[in-house]
């Protein structure tokens, strides 16, 4: 039984990606199908042309995931910058740097961040002041920003806490969570007190080239992606990446949420809409062709995920108890807050697909069952139904 208020699924996404999003049968492709013209990443203050006109550039993270890729887009006299790298004196340093270097004489004309995550925003406001240029983003991004990584303590409020307490996670490590395991979320320069608002279907004309703007969900809200047919360029952000897949997450402001959802009708809706012939220009690690390859290959890896967690939930299990089933390495607070809520994702889109139901809350935890022919019913039981928040 769903929490009361849940929709059901319009259609089962992880059956479309078990069969495939196009005709005959998925298979899990290997690494090798993708193609990679520029095997070697830029140093963080020498930018590389990949394409007439657009520039990579890498600045450096202080995480395991080490660093992010920003591109500039020759935009008449001066150069559009997507993204800005995350909010510390490191970076700041190589804008500097690259100010007085490989960009001199050639100003920065406006600045387009894709989401709201601070490897991304981070330096918005610092280079809009800095640089005396718009910021163009969505809705969802700039206010999300605002509430989330602006907003002093409020990642500390007891909601957060009690978010990750009823679903299993100790009280020591949700406290670690709670401060360390945040912290991230708040390297973020103020924003501008004005932005331009771009949309989905949107036309972003930059230099000589048009890019229709996409929108994605599932990572994060709103998040923009840029498309120029003609040139074959697609700026992805972080909704489809070779090596890794963007994290996909519930929060305790949402926590009926069902991202991982969102997502995959993401990824088909990308199949649709963007040629797999276009270069791949993704935030982390290489530019790559094989679009339409690697949406498959994400898709296929959620697939394994929802497998993994219904065999282990065979038995009632809370979410803290199928993180290690989904994340196999030691996780410190930062990258546990993460985990956690991607479990939560999986178990959410589950529930909403009948994989999983719910189990009655053991000692106000809650806890979810496989869905299977053994008389599972008998565990079925909504935490509202029985008092709990879920």
């Amino acid at each position: 039984m769903r929490p009361e208020g849940a929709s059901p699924p319009a259609i089962s996404l992880l059956h479309d990606a078990r069969h495939g999003y196009g005709s005959g049968m998925m298979q899990n492709p290997p690494f090798d199908t993708l193609r990679f013209p520029f095997p070697q990443p830029p140093a963080p203050a020498g930018p590389i042309e990949i394409a007439p006109g657009i520039l990579w550039l890498r600045m450096p993270l202080p995480f395991r995931l080490n660093h992010i890729n920003i591109f500039l887009i020759e935009d008449g006299d001066g150069w559009a910058v997507l993204d800005t790298g995350i909010a510390n004196d490191a970076t700041r340093e190589i804008w500097e740097a690259l100010a007085a270097g490989p960009l001199a004489g050639r100003r920065l004309t406006r600045l387009i961040v894709t989401h709201y995550h601070p490897d991304h925003i981070g330096l918005a406001g610092w280079l809009a002041e800095r640089f005396g240029v718009p910021l163009l983003t969505t809705q969802n991004t700039y206010l999300q920003c605002l509430t989330i990584s602006l907003s002093p303590g409020a990642l500390e409020a007891p909601v957060y806490r009690d978010f990750y307490i009823r679903r299993g996670l100790k009280p020591e490590l949700t406290a670690a969570v709670s401060t360390l395991g945040h912290a991230y979320l708040k390297m973020v320069t103020p924003l501008p007190p004005i932005f331009e608002r771009i949309a989905d279907g949107d036309r972003l004309n930059i230099g000589e080239r048009s890019f229709e703007v996409i929108t994605g969900e599932g990572h994060a809200p709103e998040l923009a992606m840029l498309y120029c047919a003609k040139d074959k360029l697609f700026l992805a952000g972080d909704q489809v990446m070779e090596k890794i897949s963007p994290n996909v997450s519930v929060w305790a402001v949402d926590p009926h949420g069902d991202p991982l959802g969102l997502y995959l009708r993401s990824l088909k809706e990308l199949k649709t809409r963007v040629a797999n012939d276009v270069l791949v220009l993704a935030s982390h690690h290489r530019p790559f062709y094989g679009l339409h390859e690697r949406i498959d290959e994400l898709a296929a890896h959620h697939v394994l995920r929802c497998d993994a967690i219904r065999e282990a939930a065979r038995t009632p299990k809370t979410a803290a108890e199928l993180l290690p089933v989904v994340f196999h390495k030691p996780l410190d607070p930062h990258e546990t807050s993460f985990a956690f809520s991607e479990v939560l994702a999986h178990v959410n889109y589950m529930l909403r697909e009948g994989t999983l139901a719910w189990a009655g809350p053991q000692n106000g935890i809650e806890r979810v069952i496989a869905v299977g022919p053994a008389g599972l019913q008998r565990h079925i039981n909504s935490p509202e139904r029985a008092g709990g928040n879920f």
